[in-house]
């Protein structure tokens, strides 16, 4: 894959025109936390049908394709949400669909994904890897969408950016959770267009977090991956079409531990009745933990796809 741009301004509005009437416009609220670091707010992308940001550029990724091109079928590789975007939108537009999954998915995902109609080709994390640097499966017909760096999927995300400076004018930084780079440079693709004074950070765990060693650096590398119930986000690597575009777009990455983010979740629960899964409650996390500064933080919570037994292990203090 050749380096990729950033998500024209025109093409993101363009993307919400396609989705309306399709994928809900989230609402934003105030986190409920009197002694914050910072005026804090919730983009809620856990309230989209799926629990997950990822109905949008799945979405516009297939509204964009069209039927021939859809015809014998569509398949993508995803821990999970992507997944059921695109399963979402398959069943809505009537063609069947497969999810390649690696073999760590999270049960509640998996369960989603086939309730939402779609076939699970389970394999080993290491192929499911490669499958995702390399654009390739040889095993399923169909249309592939990649989770992460289709032009289409980054613009589709990249709409959750022009709701935020609409609802939020003098936003003065927006904290996103990063997996593969598709959100957070979806919407630092809108708000520099827009607003370019307006801080994008991105936002890793402790025990993936590729884009802040590539950051720190200077140049890609590659870290130690170890799997926790951050499902969501972490990787090895970064993209190679998209470290050039997540190294122009992005601020800075701020690393995040698991209790922090548990607590994070937590808090999220407690005070405001908002479920996020572990990716979705590493923003909050960072935001409360000073790391992204002061004045008005919009947090993006990504999703709130989580296995009730993990969420109940949080909610009692635990991390699981």
């Amino acid at each position: 894959m050749e380096p990729l741009d950033p998500a024209p301004l025109a093409e993101i509005h363009a993307a919400r025109v396609r989705l309306a009437g399709i994928v809900p416009r989230t609402p934003m609220v105030r986190l409920n936390v009197d002694d914050a670091p910072a005026e804090i707010y919730l983009k809620l992308e856990n309230l989209q049908p799926i629990g997950s940001f990822k109905v949008r550029g799945a979405g516009n990724a297939m509204l964009l394709a069209g039927a021939a091109r859809l015809a014998q079928g569509v398949y993508t590789a995803s821990a999970g949400n992507m997944a059921q975007g695109v399963a979402w939108h398959a069943r809505r537009m009537g063609v069947p669909c497969s999810a390649i999954v690696p073999d760590h998915a999270p049960q509640t995902k998996l369960a989603a994904i086939a309730r939402l109609g779609a076939s699970i080709v389970k394999v080993p994390f290491a192929q499911w890897l490669e499958i995702v640097r390399s654009h390739r499966f040889d095993g399923l017909r169909g249309l592939f969408i990649h989770p992460v760096s289709d032009p289409a999927v980054i613009a589709g995300n990249g709409t959750i950016g022009l709701e935020i400076l609409e609802d939020l004018p003098d936003v003065d930084t927006i904290v996103i959770p990063f997996g593969g780079g598709g959100l957070s440079c979806g919407i630092a693709s809108a708000v520099r267009a827009m607003k370019p004074a307006v801080r994008v950070f991105a936002c890793e765990v402790e025990t993936a977090s590729p884009l802040y060693a590539s950051l720190a650096a200077g140049a890609p590398r590659d870290v130690t991956y170890t799997p926790s119930f951050v499902d969501g986000i972490g990787a090895p690597f970064v993209l190679p079409e998209m470290w050039p575009l997540a190294r122009r777009l992005l601020d800075a990455s701020l690393v995040m531990s698991l209790g922090d983010v548990a607590a994070a979740i937590r808090l999220l629960a407690e005070r405001n009745r908002v479920i996020a899964e572990g990716a979705g409650g590493a923003s909050v996390a960072a935001a409360l933990a000073g790391k992204a500064g002061t004045g008005k933080i919009v947090c993006v919570i990504s999703g709130g796809n989580i296995d009730t037994a993990k969420l109940a292990a949080i909610l009692n203090g635990q991390i699981p």
